[in-house]
């Protein structure tokens, strides 16, 4: 790569095009100010932070034209991890090269994850459950599943856009109902697909059928119908102290399989953290809560996931794990991204992979709404909250949604299962 922020802003531009701009000639500690400024303004998930992003450095600052912008979006929506983030340090790339790169992906995170650290050593202070705080957290937990019943959709729209990736999705939340690895679920709905856009039906279906052999031949994992047998269940496993190294592994391949956004990681890494008895579903739903009113991609709940595996260490092992494939995409393969969006047989397959990731998301939703009711005081005042939630995440067009829904749903969580229970 060149040497002048000019030359590696035109990288990978079409010749001739001229639209063709680049950033200010900046230092690392300017370019990493830059991009803490909109860490810690990263309100409303990653639409809100994507459309900051654009206003200010192509609308505003014109540091890449909206031609080029788009073209990066449409490669980081193909490969997994938070596109903000990794959209930050592509951008930062083009500013500063790689180091560059480094110090605006830092930038974009460290407010979230400096208020997540924070909020996981409290968590770890008060008894939330023995607490007033603990109604109030019941309400969230509903909310929080409001919020992943709305991301479910939301990606779907964008993921199930024909017959055979609706198919993928379904049979991929049936599998994780049985307790299928998903080890073996995603590379097949990955196969299956891409064999189905090659016209070869038949032998994606042996793919599929080859698929759930494996599956029923290996033996189930967790999953609901086994949670809901006899028998210890999920919430209740015996907890297990992880390495450190296992932590970062269990966030390194959380981050290495988050297709369609940050709701993505949600059921790998409670595979890993409830089901090896690091945490409850309660304290699960309550870490997905607090990102959620947080500045920071959703994924900043890994640092509260790690925080449970292995205290501080463990909170920085498991979000430097989750955020590493973030980075390196963009610092490895930085030339070279958009060809991943010309190699269509590569495309096919991270769509089937994409449409199997949400039907476990909707198979996870069902599995922690079937552990919080029965934790519930009042079934009646649940779906009140979890429709309320709703009602304000479909009903209200706003990047402090997500805060009001969370926020309202801990007010009427204490009304309902505190001072009028």
């Amino acid at each position: 790569m060149s040497g002048s922020p000019s030359s590696a802003a035109k990288s990978g531009l079409r010749a001739g095009d001229p639209s063709e701009l680049s950033p200010p000639i900046m230092s690392q500690w300017q370019i990493f100010v830059r991009f803490l400024r909109f860490g810690l303004l990263a309100w409303g998930g990653p639409v809100a932070q994507i459309a900051m992003i654009r206003r200010e450095l192509v609308d505003e600052e014109r540091w890449l034209s909206s031609g080029r912008f788009n073209r990066l979006l449409a490669v980081y929506q193909v490969l997994p991890g938070p596109e903000a983030h990794e959209l930050c340090v592509h951008i930062g790339m083009l500013a500063g090269r790689r180091l560059g790169g480094i110090m605006a992906g830092l930038g974009f995170m460290l407010p979230g994850f400096v208020l997540m650290f924070a909020l996981s050593w409290l968590y770890f202070k008060i008894d939330i459950g023995q607490s007033a705080l603990g109604p109030i957290f019941l309400g969230v937990q509903v909310a929080v599943i409001a919020l992943i019943v709305r991301a479910v959709h939301r990606i779907g729209e964008h993921v199930l856009l024909d017959r055979w990736l609706w198919g993928i999705g379904i049979a991929s939340a049936v599998a994780a109902f049985l307790g299928a690895s998903f080890w073996i679920t995603l590379p097949a709905a990955g196969l299956a697909y891409a064999l189905a856009k090659r016209e070869q039906p038949v032998l994606a279906i042996v793919a599929l059928l080859a698929a759930a052999t494996l599956a029923y031949s290996v033996g189930p994992e967790n999953g609901l119908l086994q949670s809901l047998s006899p028998g210890p269940a999920m919430e209740g496993a015996v907890a297990q102290q992880p390495s450190l190294l296992s932590i970062f592994l269990s966030g390194l391949k959380a981050g290495l399989l988050t297709f369609g956004g940050a709701y993505t990681v949600i059921p790998f890494l409670r595979d890993d953290a409830v089901g090896n008895g690091w945490m409850t579903d309660a304290q699960f739903l309550d870490g997905l809560a607090l990102s959620g009113i947080l500045p920071a991609p959703l994924i900043i709940f890994s640092t509260f996931v790690g925080y449970f595996g292995g205290g501080p260490f463990g909170a920085v092992a498991m979000t430097v794990g989750i955020f590493l494939p973030a980075f390196g995409f963009s610092l490895l393969l930085h030339d070279r991204l958009e060809k991943v969006v010309e190699n269509r047989m590569l495309h096919s397959f991270l769509e089937g992979v994409a449409a199997g990731v949400v039907g476990l998301i909707a198979a996870t939703t069902v599995e922690l709404a079937v552990t919080l009711v029965q934790r519930l005081p009042s079934l009646p005042a649940g779906l009140l909250v979890f429709v309320v939630a709703l009602a304000v995440l479909y009903l209200w067009k706003s990047k402090m949604n997500v805060v009001l829904a969370v926020l309202g749903a801990g007010f009427l969580g204490w009304l309902l299962f505190g001072v009028l229970r």
